[in-house]
C-alpha cells in the first residue's frame, strides 16, 4: 500500500475554498500541541491567542492597526506574484518608504500646513517604488534572481534606517536616544470612527477594493493574469514581460512604501531603529492565505494581525516566549502551501502485491 499524488484534470474548486480554512485549523492544532509541550493549558492559550483579542476594545484597535499595513503590502505583493515576479523584499520597501515619507517632517519641521501629510504619503510611495525598482531593473537588464536581490536590499534599508536615527536624523532634544524628532500634528494621520482606527485603515480598504476591480475588470488585470499563467501566450498577445516586471515591482513597492509612511505618521509619530515587526515578510503569508485576491487579503490580514496581538497576550498572561507568534505564522504559511497541493492533485491509495523477484525499498 502506498500513497500517490495524481494530477487533477481541473483545479478543485472545493479545495480552493477549503484550503485556507483547513490550513488555519491545522495551525491552531499545531499551536495547541506547542503550548501543551511547553507546559501550558492549550485550550486557555488558544483562547487568549485567537479569541480574547477580539473581545476587548483596546486589543481590537491594536489588531486593526496591525492588519492595515499587512493588507496594503499584501495587495502589492499579490500583483507581483500573479505576474510571476517573486518580490521578497517588501520589508525593505516598507522601511525605505518610511524614510522618504519622514524626510519632510524631520528635515523641515516648520513646514506645517494641509499639504504636509499628502506630500509625506506621496514621498513614501515614491520611495518604496524606487527601492523596489532596483531588483526589477536588475532582473530585466541582467537577468538576476529577483528573490535574492530584493531580499538582500531589506538589510541595506534596515541598516540605513539604523544609521539615520542614530546619526543625522537623531532628535537633538532626545537625550541621545536613537530616534527622530516627534512629528508635528500636521504630519500625523488623524483617528477616525471615534478613535477605533487611524485614517490609514479606510485608505487601505479603498486601495484594496480599487485593486480588486483593476485585476478583475481591466486590460491591465488581464495582462497580469495571462503573463503569470502563460508568458508565451502573453507574448503572442503583445504583452511585454519586462514592462510588466517593472510595473508590478513599482506598484508593490509603492504600496509597501505608503504603508511605511502611514505607520510612522500614525501610531509611532517618529522614526525608530525598528519600525516594523516584520510586516513585509508576514505580508507574504497574507497574500497567499488570501489567494492573491485583494478581498481575501483583507480577511487574511486580520487573521495574521491576530497572531501579533495574540502572541503578546499569551506572553504577558502565561509567560510564553514572544517568538511564539513568529512560529505560528511560519506554521500557517507551511500549512497553506501544503493544503494548496490538493487544489492541483488528489490522493490515491495504491495497493500492490510483492512478486517473487521484487524487493522492497525502505
Amino acid at each position: 500500500m502506498r500513497i500517490e499524488l495524481v494530477k487533477r484534470k481541473e483545479h478543485s474548486q472545493a479545495m480552493l475554498l477549503l484550503s485556507p480554512l483547513i490550513a488555519v485549523a491545522l495551525t491552531a492544532l499545531a499551536a495547541g500541541i506547542i503550548f501543551l509541550i511547553s507546559g501550558h493549558n492549550p485550550l486557555i492559550a488558544l483562547y487568549k491567542f485567537f479569541i480574547e483579542p477580539l473581545t476587548q476594545q483596546w486589543s481590537l484597535e491594536a489588531t486593526i492597526d496591525k492588519a492595515t499595513p499587512l493588507i496594503l503590502i499584501g495587495c502589492g505583493l499579490a500583483v507581483c506574484y500573479l505576474s510571476n515576479n517573486w518580490n521578497i523584499g517588501a520589508e525593505g520597501q516598507f522601511i525605505f518608504g518610511a524614510l522618504f515619507g519622514s524626510a519632510l517632517p524631520i528635515l523641515y519641521p516648520d513646514f506645517e500646513n494641509v499639504a504636509t501629510l499628502p506630500l509625506m504619503l506621496v514621498f513614501g510611495a515614491l520611495g518604496g517604488a524606487l527601492w523596489a525598482l532596483i531588483p526589477a531593473v536588475l532582473k530585466t537588464r541582467f537577468n538576476t534572481n529577483e528573490i535574492l536581490t530584493s531580499l538582500m536590499l531589506v538589510y541595506v534599508a534596515s541598516l540605513l534606517l539604523d544609521y539615520l536615527v542614530r546619526g543625522p536624523w537623531r532628535d537633538p532634544g532626545g537625550y541621545n536616544f536613537p530616534e527622530s524628532r516627534i512629528f508635528s500634528d500636521a504630519a500625523t494621520l488623524p483617528d477616525v470612527f471615534g478613535g477605533l482606527m487611524s485614517l490609514s485603515t479606510p485608505i487601505t480598504i479603498i486601495i484594496a477594493i480599487v485593486l480588486a476591480l483593476v485585476l478583475a475588470k481591466t486590460l491591465k488585470g488581464f495582462e497580469i493574469r495571462v503573463m503569470g499563467e502563460s508568458p508565451r501566450a502573453g507574448s503572442f498577445a503583445g504583452f511585454s514581460a519586462k514592462r510588466l516586471t517593472l510595473f508590478s515591482f513599482a506598484l508593490a513597492g509603492a504600496l509597501a512604501g505608503l504603508a511605511g509612511t502611514m505607520e510612522v505618521s500614525g501610531g509611532l509619530n517618529q522614526l525608530l531603529p525598528t519600525i516594523s515587526p516584520g510586516y513585509g515578510f508576514t505580508a507574504i503569508i497574507v497574500a497567499f492565505l488570501g489567494r492573491l485576491n485583494p478581498f481575501g487579503i483583507i480577511v487574511a490580514g486580520f487573521v495574521l494581525a491576530l497572531s501579533y496581538i495574540g502572541g503578546e497576550a499569551v506572553q504577558s498572561a502565561m509567560g510564553v516566549s514572544n517568538k511564539i507568534a513568529s512560529v505560528i505564522q511560519g506554521l500557517l504559511l507551511f500549512f497553506v502551501l501544503a493544503c494548496d497541493t490538493f487544489i492541483l492533485y488528489r490522493i490515491r491509495m495504491v495497493s500492490r502485491r510483492v512478486t517473487a523477484g521484487e524487493t522492497s525499498h525502505v
